[in-house]
């Protein structure tokens, strides 16, 4: 999973130093259900800072200053211990590269799609995603007692598909592109969205991988599932 927030949408304020110039970057590798517990404080907060120090050992440290019956505030920090990555290792965190796809297309309501892919993991383990240039898209379950899929029509596709560096200009409309895919890793993409998103994208490189993109004003989100044979 790959996820980019603007720090511009979230602070008012932001100050980053790097290690150098050219690099102007910090990597930082934390457990997230320490950085989830503490924000959950946040929202009733009448400001968040959040800032690197160094107690001990490296911290994400947040401070949340929330309204009291008095008219001082008060001032609740957590400090998350987090392990700085060496810059050898950058590499191994970059954005993904995504290879040429053949068909991209958008989704459905993700609610409407998880109780779909919910009904049909009683069936199987795995899940076929296949969808063409045309905005239809068939969720499939073959197995040796039973075969099921269910149909979505006019979904329609991102303007990128008409562009031959994106797609294969000389595929037909009407040709499917399909993924044999983990039916629980659908699910934990479909169960913990929480991106409310603008647009949902789904793009299929034939029977190699399927790259779901989910984008909302201040959030992009990006999930990678590979092909199965």
């Amino acid at each position: 999973m790959w996820c980019e927030l603007s720090q511009g949408n979230f602070f008012d304020e932001y100050q980053m130093e790097g290690v150098c110039v050219e690099q102007n970057e910090i990597f930082l590798e934390l457990i997230p259900e320490n950085l989830s517990r503490a924000l959950k404080t946040a929202q009733n907060s009448k400001s968040v800072k959040i800032k690197l120090t160094n107690k001990h050992c490296p911290c994400l440290t947040v401070a949340l200053e929330l309204p009291s019956l008095s008219s001082s505030s008060r001032i609740v920090t957590h400090d998350i211990p987090v392990s700085v990555i060496p810059r050898r290792l950058w590499n191994d965190f970059k954005e993904p590269s995504v290879p040429e796809f053949d068909v991209s297309i958008y989704l459905p309501a993700l609610k409407t799609m998880k109780n779909v892919v919910e009904r049909m993991k009683n069936l199987s383990n795995f899940i076929v995603i296949e969808a063409n240039r045309n905005g239809e898209m068939n969720l499939k379950i073959e197995t040796d007692l039973v075969s099921v899929s269910t149909h979505f029509k006019d979904l329609g596709n991102p303007p990128w598909v008409s562009d031959d560096a994106s797609q294969n200009s000389t595929q037909e409309k009407d040709t499917m592109a399909e993924a044999r895919i983990d039916i629980r890793k659908l699910l934990q993409f479909l169960a913990g969205q929480q991106v409310n998103p603008t647009k949902a994208i789904c793009n299929i490189v034939h029977k190699r991988m399927v790259h779901f993109i989910l984008l909302h004003e201040d959030v992009s989100l990006q999930y990678f599932i590979p092909a199965l044979a």
